[in-house]
């Protein structure tokens, strides 16, 4: 089985045909805002324009290669409504030129399953952490449930947030990570963890307001050893909760290599292994969404278009988890 994957959610615009064993191509177009951060509009249109090359690049391969398209897979949610539109049309167009079925896919839901796809993972507690997201979770009773997550804003928006207020280029967090490498000093900052939920609203404001006193090196190394700790405290509880001892770490924030050597440490001093995809499966990606999509289709009915609309708000824990049991 082929599926060509549509993902689209916020800054990139990709396509890709996976089949069970692995990517047969992918294309991308990233949005890059003038200054700032998203504008939701703005990378629509973005999405828009670049959609027809996109796509165009990834067919042109299936014509060399003779591949038949099985299905469409697209991301329907959680995501930026104007660019979920935008994706879900393509997806729609698709699905009929080709006449074959359409699969909506929940975008944390990819995240996690290319992840265990491209690492072996069998049943891991996932920590899930991007520009969008940051949450906890494990399969339990057929669903992955959410043990921990934000209650504001992510760790990614965190980062982007005050790397803007201390003047560093997009993207952010690279920035960061690379100044944090030279610091000399930790400056304290807020910590915050509820039970088994975090909050980085006011760690970002307290680091940005510290940068005008301290080395902005020090700031940058103290805010991620600060929210890495947070996200590190309660995936080590969600695996004594969940009984489980494997990690997988997903999204586009497990780029940074501090957090997976803090994660590596907690696991290791628990008996437990630590899993991480190679980098171009943790940003945002087609081949997530064409794999998923192809699992989902192998286990259980295509998506009818009059139920083809975007989701926003598109839950995690509100996706039936057909195609493995747990």
């Amino acid at each position: 089985m082929i599926i060509l994957g549509l993902e689209g959610t916020a800054w990139n615009l990709s396509a890709a045909l996976v089949d069970e064993s692995d990517v047969i191509t992918e294309k991308n177009a990233t949005y890059v805002p003038a200054k700032g951060g998203i504008h939701p509009r703005e990378a629509a249109q973005h999405h828009a324009e670049h959609m027809r090359s996109v796509v165009k690049g990834v067919l042109e391969v299936a014509r060399e290669k003779d591949i038949t398209i099985d299905g469409v897979a697209f991301s329907q949610g959680p995501g930026l409504g104007p660019c979920l539109r935008t994706v879900a049309t393509a997806a729609r167009s698709l699905s009929l030129r080709y006449k074959v079925p359409l699969i909506g896919v929940n975008h944390c839901v990819a995240h996690i399953e290319v992840g265990k796809w491209k690492t072996g993972a069998e049943d891991p507690v996932v920590l899930y952490v991007s520009g969008g997201n940051s949450q906890v979770l494990a399969l339990r009773r057929g669903r992955y449930r959410i043990f921990g997550e934000t209650l504001d804003i992510s760790v990614g928006n965190a980062l982007d947030k005050f790397a803007r207020q201390v003047n560093l280029p997009h993207p952010g967090g690279p920035k960061i990570e690379a100044l944090a490498k030279s610091a000399a000093n930790y400056i304290p900052l807020p910590y915050v963890v509820k039970g088994m939920d975090f909050s980085f609203s006011g760690l970002s404001t307290a680091a940005a307001q510290a940068a005008q006193k301290h080395d902005l090196a020090d700031i940058c190394h103290s805010f991620q050893e600060t929210a890495f700790a947070m996200l590190v405290e309660v995936t080590e509880r969600a695996m004594a909760h969940a009984e489980k001892d494997e990690v997988l770490l997903a999204g586009g924030v497990g780029a940074n290599m501090r957090l997976r050597e803090m994660l590596d440490i907690m696991c290791e001093e628990r008996g437990g292994k630590f899993y991480v995809p190679e980098k171009r499966f943790m940003g945002d990606n087609g081949s997530m969404i064409a794999y998923t999509g192809l699992i989902m289709l192998k286990s259980g009915p295509a998506l009818p278009m009059s139920k083809s609309h975007v989701r926003p708000g598109f839950r995690t824990d509100e996706v039936e988890v057909t195609w493995q049991k747990g």
